[in-house]
């Protein structure tokens, strides 16, 4: 059976012209496939694109143009899912021996604590309703509208407040810090 015929069979549905193709062309699709992946797949990997492709074949066979024939439009499709493959897999390079340990150490778990003491200490000194508005808006993450109407303040005064606040709370983080 010649492409066209195949193809105008793919179109109208047929499971034997599917198979038929199947048998056919997946050599040809695992070459493409193979040679797209350059040497950077298992065996495995290169047949479970082979099936992608002729589910992809499948999914798209009746709009397939009888008159284009099967072997360009497979092997477009297998090297789309070739690179597809290789963007998804892409290998990790590995962490080098002088790299820093991601886990904090007992002197910073130290310094992270009493940073964050400051940091709640500054907030618990902001006076009402600067304090609330800035628990609202920044620690449980409501909407600043909803605040400020709650609090009786115009959007434009909380949002004055949350940048006098943010300042304060700069001042008070940078006491007692030494800079180089």
């Amino acid at each position: 059976m010649d492409e066209r015929a195949l193809v105008k069979k793919l179109n109208r549905g047929s499971r034997s012209a599917l198979d038929a193709a199947v048998k056919r062309f997946t050599p040809y699709v695992s070459a493409v496939i193979l040679r797209a992946l350059a040497g950077r797949a298992c065996r495995e990997d290169v047949e479970e694109l082979c099936a992608d492709v002729f589910v992809a074949l499948w999914a798209n066979a009746p709009g397939l143009d009888p008159e284009l024939g099967l072997r360009p439009w497979l092997a477009a499709v297998a090297r789309n899912k070739a690179t597809d493959w290789l963007r998804r897999c892409r290998p990790t390079a590995p962490i080098p021996d002088n790299a820093p340990d991601p886990t904090p150490g007992p002197e910073e778990l130290a310094q992270r604590r009493e940073q964050s003491a400051r940091l709640w200490a500054a907030v618990d000194g902001l006076g009402e309703p600067d304090r609330t508005l800035f628990l609202r808006y920044y620690y449980e993450g409501d909407k600043l509208k909803t605040i400020a109407a709650e609090l009786g303040l115009s959007q434009t005064a909380a949002k004055q407040r949350l940048f006098r606040g943010r300042k304060a709370l700069k001042a008070a983080l940078q006491e007692g810090v030494e800079t180089s």
